[in-house]
């Protein structure tokens, strides 16, 4: 009886170790999840992966092609950007996120992409955020960066790309196991760390001028506006000839 009786009582500590295992761990399960949808590539129908669409620089058939493979069964799938003439291509995906810092990351394969320009990359769509770039015929390697977003929080767009802004590129890329998360902080001694809002405020148009000189021209402009005003206030009025005439006759009477 007693044997039985403590054999309860050790799975019901058994189960409830299991419950405060789970409810511990399950907060930082969620924190860590997967920003992306459809990373792996495994949903969509036909030709079109779910929630990834494609762009291009020059978006002609003859210039470049995109196309998604996955198993019919709906596992893992690769998509693929093949730019035959030199372009800036790539399938993009949208994300809104909070502040905090994210890493985002794909596994990418090439085949004789042009080692002139920027090769194969996942990047965000804003003014160099690029990861390290595959050129030539490469293996499978995951290449990603490091993005920090400010207090406002940020739209982005995230895309799996061949060539870049005025960097356009020839190849063949594939990409897989495409994936966002967020982290505590980027490690020590990674090259590709990004401060979003640092990038798109040096992107912002510049002032003409100092604050000063700005002011004292407002102040140039007023001082000729308001002498020209006074000029044509205290000019006298015009009179005809004839009414000139009579003043005249008038004046030598006297």
């Amino acid at each position: 009886m007693r044997d039985a009786t403590g054999s309860a009582r050790l799975r019901i500590i058994s189960v409830a170790i299991i419950v405060v295992t789970i409810l511990a761990i399950s907060p930082r399960v969620v924190a860590s999840g997967e920003l992306l949808l459809n990373g792996d590539l495994s949903k969509g129908s036909g030709d079109q992966p779910d929630v990834w669409r494609t762009e291009a620089w020059v978006n002609e058939p003859s210039t470049v092609s995109f196309n998604w493979t996955h198993p019919p069964n709906g596992g893992p799938g690769e998509l693929e950007v093949n730019a035959t003439k030199p372009d800036d291509a790539r399938w993009m995906e949208s994300l809104s996120l909070t502040p905090g810092w994210y890493y985002f990351s794909a596994e990418i394969r090439t085949e004789d992409v042009a080692s002139q320009n920027t090769g194969a990359t996942i990047s965000i769509m804003e003014d160099g955020i690029v990861s390290q770039d595959l050129k030539g015929t490469t293996n499978w390697t995951r290449v990603g960066l490091y993005l920090k977003v400010g207090k406002k929080g940020a739209d982005v767009e995230v895309a799996l790309r061949v060539g870049g802004f005025a960097s356009l590129n020839t190849g063949r890329a594939f990409f897989r196991n495409v994936s966002g998360i967020q982290v505590d902080a980027p490690p020590t001694g990674v090259p590709q760390i990004y401060d979003l809002d640092t990038i798109r405020k040096a992107a912002e148009p510049t002032p003409i001028g100092s604050p000063i000189s700005l002011v004292l021209t407002y102040l140039l402009l007023l001082g000729v506006a308001y002498a020209g005003w006074y000029l044509f206030a205290m000019e006298p009025p015009k009179i005809s000839r004839a009414e000139a005439r009579r003043e005249a006759k008038k004046a030598a009477r006297r």
